[in-house]
């Protein structure tokens, strides 16, 4: 999540510098969505880690609860 919030400022600065340099505006706001882009590719790898182990946890409990044969 450290690198969502530094990719976040990092465009958020290019957005900020392209409002102050109209000749490399557009070069500026290129970086910007690049970094909004890297932003949401990390938090996309986050939350599939996060649900991938919710789901092992479903099994290991699962298994957990299936009776034995006696």
């Amino acid at each position: 999540m450290e690198n969502v919030r530094r990719y976040r400022a990092l465009a958020s600065l290019c957005r900020q510098q392209a409002a102050y340099r109209p000749l490399q505006n557009w070069e500026l706001l290129g970086q910007a969505e690049h970094f909004e882009h890297l932003a949401e590719i990390e938090l996309k790898a986050h939350f599939a880690a996060c649900n991938a182990k919710g789901e092992d946890d479903a099994i290991v409990a699962a298994a957990w609860e299936t009776p034995a044969a006696a």
